[in-house]
């Protein structure tokens, strides 16, 4: 027996492995040894990442469903990160409630980490509906995590329920492209495209699944109140992680695989980019939650991020990673830092933010470079994600949705300045107590303020990623 097929999906089996063992652990170990279950969890999923960043040559298996390369290690490497930083962020929050059942929590994120791994690596619609559903199912479990919340069990429901519908129509679309291509292998549809309105109508419907992913406009509906009825660290996940996901996907899917149907499903994405950068930065503004604030902030966020699959070559592919990178380090600092406040009583109002910088400093300082970053403010690392997504559309002949995107750019810079004002200039005659953040919490935002920080000025990132 042939046994290559399984070492070339050395990552999944690698992150399958780790699940096991922490089911294993979890279900056998006494009860004071579960206590190391946290720590054990983190550094099992470090040595994940650490291995999906060995050198790995491009490969396919299983007759070609599944194809690996430095690029989709790079992903995986990348998620990988996202999801260690969010386990670090939530191990306070774990250990402050006997009632949570934390070895769940770890293996059903990993379940869904691993779902999103067969994602980026599918050569075939039916292995990447496979990925895509053991990415969604777990989240949905996610989001209703908080048993003694009733926003949590209706945000569960919200998310499933539109998960549902949009791999519904996914796979009614995948349907139609096999019953108009004749095949569902990502490398033999590029020879059986000619643009039919069988093939348009397959395309449109499965791509819903990953708009609703990416929660663009008009599929973006359910994204405030399951950002705010989740706990806070899986909004973070679901920020985060599951976007990058979706977003790659895109990218992989469309230029790669419907390259040649590009003046079709161009003038989409080009609506759904302005709509979602527009309509999320005016809805972002009345926000008086932070948890839907940062959700508006996100549907905004994704939009930039489809300005590298507009461009559709080789420096858009560059420019996509590298913002999600970026974007992954200042979201998941403003996620985490609202997910301490809200720990030590703030609640999630931006009021509970008057007066931070008086109590806690270094907070409402990593939160503001956060901001900033998400604003593309130099010298952080958001104003370079943003410079090079814009230059791969600009360099495509794309002016007036650059311009646009620009404009837009302003009005996100006014937004993000509330919660500033509110840290740095807000009266507050009762501001939040200080208190001192754990261990986990720390070595996460100190992760996160150097990605900020160095994550542009250091162009060997950049310059990396360029070459995978």
């Amino acid at each position: 027996m042939d046994f290559s097929n399984f070492l070339i999906l050395r990552d999944e089996l690698f992150l399958t492995i780790v699940i096991l063992f922490l089911f294993l652990f979890d279900l056998c170990a006494p009860g004071k040894a579960r206590k190391a279950l946290p720590p054990l969890a983190c550094l099992l999923l470090l040595a994940q990442v650490v291995f999906c960043c060995l050198p790995q040559e491009a490969g396919t298996a299983f007759g070609g469903m599944y194809f690996t390369s430095p690029f989709t290690s790079a992903v995986k490497a990348i998620m990988g990160t996202g999801t260690l930083l969010v386990f670090l962020f939530a191990r306070k929050w774990l250990d402050s409630d006997h009632e949570i059942a934390k070895g769940e929590f770890y293996y059903l994120m990993l379940n869904t980490l691993l779902g999103m791994h067969f994602m980026v690596s599918s050569g075939h619609f039916l292995m990447f509906f496979i990925g895509f559903e053991l990415a969604s199912i777990p989240l949905a479990c996610m989001v209703a995590y908080d048993k003694k919340s009733e926003i949590s069990a209706e945000a569960g429901a919200k998310f499933i329920l539109n998960a549902a519908f949009a791999g519904g129509i996914s796979l009614f679309g995948i349907s139609l492209l096999y019953g108009g291509c004749g095949t569902l292998y990502f490398e033999d549809l590029p020879r059986t495209l000619s643009g039919t309105p069988l093939q348009i109508a397959g395309l449109v419907f499965f791509a819903t699944g990953l708009f609703f992913k990416m929660s663009l406009v008009p599929y973006h509906s359910w994204t405030a109140d399951v950002y705010q009825g989740a706990p806070t660290h899986v909004s973070a996940y679901l920020s985060v992680v599951s976007k990058t996901a979706a977003a790659v996907s895109l990218f992989l899917i469309f230029v790669k695989v419907f390259g040649l149907m590009a003046e079709s499903w161009r003038p989409v994405l080009y609506v759904l980019t302005i709509l979602s950068i527009t309509i999320a930065n005016l809805f972002a503004i009345r926000q008086k939650d932070i948890k839907r604030f940062l959700a508006y902030s996100s549907i905004s966020q994704a939009g930039y991020v489809i300005l590298g699959v507009v461009a559709a070559t080789p420096y858009g592919q560059t420019g996509v990673l590298y913002y999600l990178l970026v974007y992954m380090f200042a979201n998941l600092a403003a996620f985490g830092i609202a997910a301490l406040v809200e720990h030590h009583g703030g609640g999630t109002r931006i009021s509970a933010y008057d007066g931070l910088y008086k109590t806690n400093p270094k907070l409402a300082v990593l939160m503001m470079f956060a901001l900033f970053s998400l604003a593309g403010i130099p010298p952080f690392a958001g104003f370079f994600s943003k410079f090079f997504i814009f230059a791969a559309a600009a360099q495509q002949g794309f002016y007036v949705l650059v311009f646009i995107a620009l404009l837009n750019t302003i009005v996100s810079l006014y937004y993000y300045l509330l919660v500033v004002k509110a840290m740095f200039i807000n009266p507050n005659e009762h501001p939040l107590p200080a208190f001192k953040s754990d261990a986990g919490s720390r070595i996460a935002m100190t992760v996160c303020l150097a990605g900020i920080l160095l994550g542009g000025i250091v162009s060997a990132t950049y310059n990396f990623i360029s070459t995978l």
